[in-house]
Order: structure tokens, then C-alpha cells, then sequence
């Protein structure tokens, strides 16, 4: 059954599905391309607890290879023998499960990436009929160069599972899906059997990401919006996440954190974003507090969202105006600059961290500020006053 992509701001596939129980690829060696400069180390040290950065340096400066750019910030500690100081985010030993990750520049990619960073061990899954090209790409060395960490090493996926997050259960799954050929070779991926699944391989998880949404009528106004079409956007991108953590709040361990993504136009009217997808939003938010109140009494479990501003995945582009709301929000937000798909996975390592001990039921801005603004400062109205404007 063919899809949209649904959110045109932040969707990490164009539909909630998860892939196959296949094993994803590593490889002992990073590859490092691109230009290097030394005041990226400096604000690596300082964000990575990396104890001799001149040595480190050296050793890339002195070699054919150059270093583009860290893509993550987010790590677990300077080395096994020398404690760190500070406050550094230390995931080891935990494992996270990331639904809705099907290529390597969404949200949801950066996310699985800074929790590795920190040391999680890290799960994806991808919607079944991008399974192939998602495991092709790892497999072929496509998602290399974005892969890697702040030390160097690539972001290893222990696992892939099959999952289509709009259906909880085999019985749920009309037959159309079932005979689908871009079903064909995948099973297991109902949301309830997903959770079996990591259950039987891995007996728990500490870490729970919802990235995933998907509205097929999403170019529309709402008022041109059919029932069908929002009942659709409502099912694949808010109850998908109660019907996750429902799932998986049996082997998700006590003191554990869930996370999913969610957009300003849950509390504010963005034009272009319709089909049914900011009521979708709108949900997601309030039942991130009635679930946090559930899961925490019931398990401790932790349960926020990140709303997260603009970004240039393939989804969003799909739809048709994320040029316009990314120059708008550099525009208009307080920090004048395009937001990083990194600065939402180091967030998102955050919360999942014992940092974030006690946050929970929030939603967490992460746009730049432009949430904070009630009006837009680049309207010809405001060109009289004195606004002020970054220093470059």
C-alpha cells in the first residue's frame, strides 16, 4: 500500500514502520573526509571530555585524512582509566530502541547516533518496504561517513527489526498488506510482535525513541481534509507511540526514558502543514503527559517530547516548503542560525540520561527559540525598529 510522506518539518520516514530482524553492519575503520579545523576540536573537548586533543590532532593532521565535521557531541567519557570531570552524558550498559529510522539525515538517524555516542547500545527499525535500501545502504558503506562519532569509531546498529507501527497486532493487518509485495520477506512486524522480538533477543531495553509519523493527506487544509485521511495522520503519528510504549513498557528497565517528536504546529497555525497532521501533534503532546503520569507511576519510566524545529530530511522535502520555513525560522527565531539535526539527538541523549532524572510529562523546544516569538521580525511592518541582529 502506497504512502505520503506526512510531516513536511520533522518525520523520520514517511510512514511509522519499523524493518527486518536482520543484522545491521559495522566497520573497524572510520572514514574521514573533508576539512579540518582546530577550533573544532577545542568545542569537541570541551563537549566530549576528549583529554588530549593536540595528540589526537596530530594524528589526523599529520595523515592524508581530514575530518569534515562531528556530527554528535554527545559521549560517554574520556577514556575506561581516566575519570572525566563535569557533568558528561554515560550511557553505557543501556540499550535504546529507535522506531523510524529508514535513512541517515533525519531526526531520528541523529538521535540513534548521539545515544551511541554516549555508549547506548542502539536498535532501529525501518518501515518494511524501505527495509532493502536502508539495510543496502549500511551494507554498501552509504551511511559511512555520517555514522561517524566524536571518536572516530562509526555508530554501530546492533540490530534491525520489521516494523509498521500502524498496526498493533498480526490481526490488525488487513489482507491488502498482507499479500503486498513490498511486504514479502519481512515478518514480525506488527508493534506487539517487535516487542517480542527485542524481548526474546535482548530480554530488555532502556530507551524507547518514537520518530515516526505519517499523514497521506498532509498537503491539504483541513477543511479539504476526509475523515479517512485524518483518522490516518492520528493513527500512524500519536496512538503508533501509545501503542509502542504500551507494548514495550514491559521490558523497558525501571528509571527508563521514552521519547518521541513532535512540531509547533500542535499550539500554533502553520499553513501548509494540514491533512489532519497538527491535531496528530496536538495529541502526541497530551498524551506524553498522561503517559508520563502512567508509565512513571507504573514503572518510573520518564516520558517526554522534543519539539523540534525545521529540518532537510527527505520527508520533510517531499512535502514542498521546508526552504521557506527554514529561512524563516533563521529569520525570525533568537538564535539566527538553521538548526542541526544534531542538536536534537544530543537533547534526546539528554533526557534518556540519568541528567534528566527528573523531567518528565515535558515538551521540550528545541527550534532555536522560535517558539518563544508572537510575531515575525522580517515582516516589513517591524523595518523601522531598531531589531537587533546577529553578529557575524
Amino acid at each position: 500500500m502506497a504512502t505520503t510522506a506526512a510531516s513536511s518539518l520533522q518525520m523520520a520516514t514517511a510512514r511509522p514502520c519499523i524493518s527486518s530482524s536482520r543484522r545491521a553492519f559495522g566497520s573497524s575503520t572510520a572514514m574521514l573526509n573533508g576539512n579540518f579545523k582546530v577550533a573544532s576540536w577545542t568545542k569537541l573537548s570541551s563537549a566530549c571530555h576528549i583529554s588530549s586533543v593536540q595528540s589526537f590532532q596530530r594524528c589526523f593532521t599529520s595523515s592524508s585524512m581530514k575530518l569534515d565535521k562531528f556530527v554528535t557531541k554527545a559521549m560517554a567519557g574520556a577514556s575506561e582509566n581516566k575519570p572525566v570531570s563535569g557533568l558528561p552524558i554515560n550511557l553505557k550498559g543501556k540499550r535504546a530502541f529507535i522506531a523510524g529510522v529508514a535513512d541517515d539525515n533525519g531526526y531520528g538517524w541523529a538521535i540513534a547516533k548521539s545515544l551511541a555516542a554516549a555508549g547506548a547500545e542502539i536498535l532501529v527499525g525501518t518501515w518494511v518496504p524501505a527495509l532493502n535500501i536502508f539495510e543496502s545502504s549500511l551494507r554498501r558503506g552509504k551511511f559511512d561517513e555520517s555514522r561517524i562519532l566524536p571518536d572516530g569509531s562509526l555508530m554501530e546498529i546492533t540490530k534491525v527489526y520489521p516494523l509498521d507501527a500502524v498496526f498493533d497486532n498480526p490481526e490488525d493487518v488487513p489482507e491488502e498488506i498482507k499479500t503486498n509485495k513490498r511486504y514479502a520477506g519481512s515478518s514480525n512486524w506488527t508493534v506487539q510482535e517487535a516487542a517480542e522480538c527485542v524481548k526474546n533477543d535482548f530480554g530488555s531495553i532502556d530507551v524507547l525513541v518514537h520518530s515516526l509519523a505519517n499523514g497521506p493527506e498532509v498537503v491539504k487544509p483541513l477543511l479539504e481534509t476526509s475523515r479517512k485521511g485524518y483518522l490516518a495522520a492520528i493513527s500512524a503519528s500519536s496512538y503508533s507511540y501509545v501503542s509502542l510504549l504500551k507494548h514495550f513498557l514491559p521490558i523497558i528497565n525501571p528509571g527508563g526514558s521514552s521519547i518521541s517528536l513532535t512540531y509547533i504546529a500542535s499550539e500554533r497555525i502553520i499553513p501548509g502543514y494540514g491533512g489532519g497532521m497538527s491535531s496528530a501533534k496536538a495529541a502526541l503532546e497530551s498524551d506524553t503527559r498522561v503517559l508520563a503520569f502512567e508509565a512513571g507511576r507504573k514503572k518510573g519510566i520518564r516520558v517526554n517530547t522534543i519539539s523540534a524545529g525545521p529540518l532537510r530530511s527527505r520527508a520533510a522535502k517531499a512535502i514542498g516548503f521546508i526552504d521557506m520555513m527554514i529561512d524563516y525560522s533563521s529569520a525570525n527565531a533568537p538564535l539566527e542560525k538553521e538548526l542541526s539535526a544534531e542538536e536534537v539527538g544530543n537533547t534526546a541523549a539528554f533526557l534518556a540520561s540519568p541528567l534528566a532524572s527528573a523531567i518528565t510529562g515535558g515538551v521540550i523546544y528545541v527550534d532555536n527559540g522560535l517558539n518563544a516569538m508572537g510575531v515575525g521580525v522580517d515582516s516589513p511592518i517591524f523595518e523601522n525598529l531598531n531589531i537587533p541582529k546577529a553578529q557575524h
